[in-house]
């Protein structure tokens, strides 16, 4: 029996070690093949990966659930330059941005980055790179993090705070329900320590493009978009668990942050497919209408959860309209 056990402890950390060795190749390829294309900006606790371009009123652009800022710089970007100074973060914990300062990182840790501690370490990035009066703009996870940017604005007088908001899909207010097994098991402390490395190392691209293109319908992903965007990043086991935890933990966060959208004045777009499954429209944008009187929700029907790819001009102009009802244009 001590022969057997010894054998199996054996196997096991063999097992491990093969997964590991896996997961780290896997991270070193991802990081040589999508290396940083921008700069870094030190704050406090770490630092912040952005791009900037572009002259103009300043544009914030922030992505959603594990994304990069390689979201943005596939097409949208080099749409907006001729007439903002568009700056793109990586948000903490994903693309090359840090986490939050003081979070728990470790294997087995379940706590998330919750999205007014993303903002003030984005709006202290902001600061140190001189933007003022900002349009910010959020895509999914990214719309969240944009209204606590805004919420985060009404405690303190700032140049880096909101002067409007663009909720692009945005994550916006609770939804019922939990969010299903993938983020429960992988957000549990045995999932940060066992699944998630197995996940990282084993996972084919084939399923990659599975979700790619899940996350893009009904319409699809443009041609280059998966070669672009990166998707390798967000499965190093250190951005992976970050953004499971994050996700995982948000509800709770939502819930005291909507308590906070009627303070808010400043003018907000809203863009939403109707056909979105990953951040239902009936769930998020028309129900904040119910609260936000400054709000301005334009609906693309037929339209899934990536609206900034396949209708760029409908983004583009609910940009425009922000801008102009804030004194930006």
């Amino acid at each position: 029996m001590a022969r057997s056990t010894f054998a199996l402890t054996a196997l096991t950390f063999g097992l491990t070690a093969v997964v590991a060795g896996c997961a780290n190749y896997r991270t070193t390829r991802a990081e040589a093949t999508y290396p940083p294309v921008g700069d870094f900006v030190e704050v406090t606790g770490g630092r912040v990966h952005y791009v900037q371009n572009g002259t103009g009123p300043h544009l914030i652009l922030l992505h959603g659930a594990g994304g990069n800022l390689r979201e943005f710089t596939f097409d949208l970007m080099d749409r907006l330059t001729d007439r903002y100074t568009v700056t793109a973060f990586d948000r903490p914990g994903m693309g090359y941005t840090d986490r939050v300062p003081g979070v728990q990182k470790g294997a087995t840790a379940t706590e998330g980055d919750g999205p007014l501690e993303q903002a003030a370490m984005l709006r202290e990035a902001a600061t140190t790179i001189g933007i003022t009066d900002p349009i910010v703009a959020g895509h999914s996870f990214g719309g969240i993090v944009a209204y606590a940017w805004a919420v985060n604005g009404l405690d303190r007088d700032a140049d880096v705070n909101a002067a409007a908001l663009v909720s692009i899909s945005g994550v916006t207010m609770p939804w019922p329900g939990d969010l299903g097994a993938y983020y429960r098991v992988n957000g549990s402390a045995f999932g940060g320590a066992v699944a998630v490395p197995l996940i990282s190392a084993l996972v084919p691209e084939s399923l990659v493009q599975d979700r790619i293109e899940a996350t893009f319908a009904p319409q699809p992903a443009p041609e280059g978009y998966a070669e672009h965007i990166g998707a390798r990043l967000t499965l190093r086991p250190e951005s992976f668990r970050a953004n499971i935890r994050q996700v995982n933990t948000l509800r709770p966060k939502v819930v005291a942050l909507s308590q906070r959208y009627p303070e808010l004045t400043l003018p907000v777009e809203i863009i939403h497919g109707t056909a979105d499954t990953t951040v239902p429209i009936d769930i998020h944008a028309e129900e904040v209408l119910k609260i936000l009187p400054s709000a301005n929700l334009t609906r693309l029907d037929g339209i899934g959860h990536m609206p900034h790819h396949t209708n760029p001009d409908a983004v583009i102009a609910a940009i425009d309209r922000a801008a102009a009802r804030s004194g930006q244009r």
